[in-house]
């Protein structure tokens, strides 16, 4: 089975454009000749008639007619007016249409043929096109007047053949411009064809079509919302997921062909168009809905042409890592309690082996214990897996490093129903957990005290430590961003627990005195996924 090959573009283009100028130079020189031809026509009659009319008025044709003058002289002074002028012929005819005067002096004397000179007879002056001896011509005729009777007719004549030729010699010239314009024409269109193709990247219609498909499905299937912007700033692409995300926003209105600032005011797409810098995982609201944003230039041949965005759902990131961070805590722990059960069970076969039943009893029940301190109370107390597995771990590493941790609390913490809050929960008691440890590290006793409660939809955090506590002149600067009581370079923990509870709306409060230890107290809103 053979396919039909296609026709390239740049083929396409080549013919189309040679066929509009071949066809506009035809017609043009068509215009041209019918013109030509005309005015060449009038010309000659005109030139005839001047002939004829003068010659009717020469007392010599007179008086050779009326018989007052010799007749032989007619053919003479015709025949150098012939001369003269360059007609092909002058005939004098009498009134009985016997000619007087003829190129060819044997027909003189004989009829005049052509039958077209009876008007002339009858007082009328004109030209016309008819059969002669000599061929076909254009021919004046004229009457002739001797007191005011007529007693002859002149006829002058211009061979059809020649007037042709004059009217090809005066085209020659532009037929040859039309000639050199195809020519051009046919060279111009082959190179515009080759810029065209060379514009589209070699790519046939077809494949740009296939391109142009691909793009709109890469487009719709990605779940980020994508936007672009063309040179002038308006929005020439959005997807599917950007129009959702605008709805979810409030913005109802079809984004195309608006500019970004005006429909996005804090897009900051128009700064990369001019500055050309991407920028990448830069959050940003839009009408209360935080999204994380990547913008950067579309640049082509070395020029900034538009700019492009990528933006997603901060709530769905900070789900994703969110669910990795509680995955990691609890592969962190399980790794840390496996390690510790290995050596347990060591301990405990050992024991078995040697008989040391007294003290095997006394070292299980140490085992129980401290299982129901750690694992038991923070199971008990928090409902949340993520933040439940983030304090396990914590708690194991404490009490790695020989620090003693108390729980305690009335009402349990229902798992987190607004998932999109876990990133900064997790800031701030991961904060003030490394805040009190660092603050009992040295101590020979190191103690921290947990409370945690929740009530009417408050999260009620505790934590106590018996470090050496903070003075009153050092509150304000734990809080800022980079100054801390532990040294330079430190000092980022409460300002990023200030951060949090700001953007959560919650509440922090902090009693310490110098060698009687700190105590933070944390008030969060916080959406459970069971009723209270």
């Amino acid at each position: 089975m053979f396919t039909k090959s296609k026709i390239r573009l740049q083929t396409k283009l080549t013919i189309l454009v040679c066929t509009v100028v071949l066809v506009s130079l035809s017609v043009t020189a068509y215009l041209i000749g019918s013109k030509a031809v005309e005015n060449s026509r009038a010309f000659h009659e005109n030139k005839v008639m001047d002939i004829a009319t003068t010659i009717s008025h020469t007392k010599l044709i007179k008086d050779g007619l009326t018989g007052d003058g010799p007749v032989e002289a007619i053919q003479s002074f015709t025949s150098e007016v012939q001369k003269s002028t360059s007609v092909q012929y002058i005939v004098v005819l009498n009134k009985d249409h016997i000619r007087q005067s003829h190129p060819v002096e044997e027909r003189i004397g004989e009829y005049f043929v052509g039958g077209d000179e009876d008007l002339a007879y009858e007082g009328e002056s004109y030209t016309s096109l008819a059969q002669g001896t000599l061929g076909e011509s254009l021919r004046a005729f004229v009457p002739i007047y001797a007191e005011n009777e007529i007693v002859g007719v002149v006829s002058v004549g211009i061979l059809s053949k020649n007037i042709q030729a004059a009217v090809f010699q005066s085209l020659r010239t532009s037929y040859i411009g039309i000639g050199f314009g195809l020519l051009i024409g046919i060279i111009g269109a082959f190179l515009l064809a080759r810029q065209v193709k060379k514009t589209l990247y070699g790519l046939e219609p077809e494949e740009i079509a296939k391109l142009l498909g691909e793009r709109d499905a890469m487009l719709e299937s990605v779940k980020e919302g994508i936007i672009a912007i063309n040179d002038k700033g308006e929005i020439i692409v959005a997807n599917q997921a950007a129009s959702q995300l605008f709805h979810q926003a409030g913005l109802l209105e079809n984004p195309i062909g608006k500019t970004a600032d005006a429909y996005l005011p804090g897009s900051r797409l128009q700064q990369v168009l001019i500055s050309g810098e991407p920028a990448f995982n830069q959050e940003q609201q839009l009408n209360g809905i935080d999204i994380v944003v990547n913008r950067v230039p579309v640049i082509l041949n070395g020029e900034i042409v538009g700019a492009l965005a990528t933006f997603r759902d901060k709530t769905e990131l900070t789900s994703l890592v969110e669910q990795l961070s509680g995955a990691k805590a609890f592969a962190e722990t399980l790794r840390t309690q496996t390690h510790e059960f290995m050596n347990k069970l060591h301990v405990i076969t050992a024991m078995v082996h040697t008989k040391s039943y007294d003290e095997l009893k006394e070292y299980t029940t140490y085992l129980s214990d401290a299982y129901q301190k750690e694992v038991g109370a923070v199971s008990r107390l928090i409902k949340d897996p993520v933040i439940s597995g983030y304090l396990v771990n914590k708690l194991s590493k404490a009490r790695e490093t020989g620090i003693h941790v108390e729980l305690a609390g009335d009402n349990p913490l229902p798992g987190l129903k607004k998932i999109e809050h876990m990133d900064k929960i997790i800031t701030i008691l991961g904060n003030l957990f490394d805040n009190a440890s660092e603050a009992v590290r040295d101590q020979e006793n190191g103690q921290i005290e947990i409370a945690i409660n929740y009530k009417n939809k408050h999260f009620y955090f505790d934590i106590h430590d018996n470090g050496p506590g903070i003075g009153e002149a050092d509150f304000e600067q734990t809080s800022q961003i980079g100054l801390s009581t532990k040294g330079e370079n430190r000092g980022y923990g409460l300002y990023l627990v200030n951060k949090a509870l700001t953007e959560l709306g919650g509440k922090l409060d902090i009693s310490s005195e110098k060698g009687a230890g700190t105590r933070f107290h944390v008030k969060i809103p916080y959406e459970g996924d069971t009723n209270d």
